[in-house]
């Protein structure tokens, strides 16, 4: 496995293996990796001839500056799992190499940027955009691969490859839960041991939410979650939103396998984020 730190090494080495007429297939992380993270690089390792993954914490997608200083890094970790889960190639630049100067680039993604995420983080899938459609300029991949625990994120990017007029396949894929349920997160390992426990709740609420959809009205529903998880020691949650899985706009009546629920919750410091 390689480990390269600039754009131009990144570029030279993948522009040899395109001269031998290889797929690439690309995950983008922000390092601290988990099972999930290395789903991805399976899936991408299954299905093209050259697997890459980049390791970067985007500062321009944190609105919160102590969010981003507390944000868990450990490269010499990453590079070991990355390496087991059949990564060829890792990208791990320094801020100066991605942003060489300011971005000042401003995405247009309509109503996709302004609901739930982005109402509470502004700027932030704006930073996203800046980071990804840098990424993809230097890996070129022809298929890449997200997470689907980000949902609204997964929609941001496959608009962003429709702006940009990209030939990448994006691929979603599912969400990696620990045994309780609990969403896979870098986050995670800030949390207390008791939060942790806690922190369960989440997946719980968004399961017996699915089964009273239909049977109770949204509005009823969604309060009824939110109570559910604020009742939870050191847990407040942000939104509890049901939306259509293309649009992401709010539901206002039950449509089976179109809706999403999402949630944003604040588990003392630490926020998670989780769907189904």
């Amino acid at each position: 496995m390689k480990v390269l730190e600039t754009k131009s090494k990144v570029i030279q080495a993948l522009n040899s293996c395109r001269s031998k007429d290889v797929s690439i297939g690309f995950a983008p992380t922000m390092g601290a990796l988990h099972e999930g993270h290395l789903s991805l690089i399976g899936r991408s390792a299954t299905e093209n001839d050259v697997t890459v993954a980049s390791i970067f914490v985007n500062p321009t997608q944190f609105d919160d500056k102590n969010d981003f200083a507390r944000y868990p890094r450990d490269l010499a970790k990453d590079l070991e799992m990355l390496d087991g889960a059949g990564c060829d190639i890792v990208f791990a630049p320094s801020v100066q190499e991605m942003y060489p100067k300011e971005e000042m680039r401003a995405f247009d993604f309509g109503l996709l940027d302004k609901v739930m995420e982005g109402a509470f983080r502004p700027g932030h899938f704006n930073g996203v955009a800046h980071i990804v459609s840098r990424l993809f300029d230097v890996v070129k991949p022809d298929k890449a691969y997200f997470g689907e625990k980000d949902f609204q994120q997964l929609a941001i990017i496959r608009r962003l490859v429709e702006i940009e007029g990209l030939d990448i396949e994006i691929i979603g894929c599912p969400i990696i839960r620990e045994a309780d349920g609990l969403a896979m997160s870098s986050r995670n390992t800030l949390l207390t041991p008791e939060q942790r426990k806690n922190a369960a709740i989440i997946y719980r609420t968004l399961l017996l939410s699915k089964e009273k959809a239909g049977i109770m009205p949204l509005q009823e529903l969604k309060k009824w979650a939110i109570e559910q998880i604020d009742a939870t020691p050191e847990m407040k949650t942000e939104y509890f939103e049901i939306v259509d899985k293309k649009t992401l706009e709010k539901a206002t009546e039950y449509k089976e396998n179109d809706l999403q629920s999402c949630v944003a919750v604040r588990v003392g410091n630490v926020r998670l984020i989780d769907n189904n």
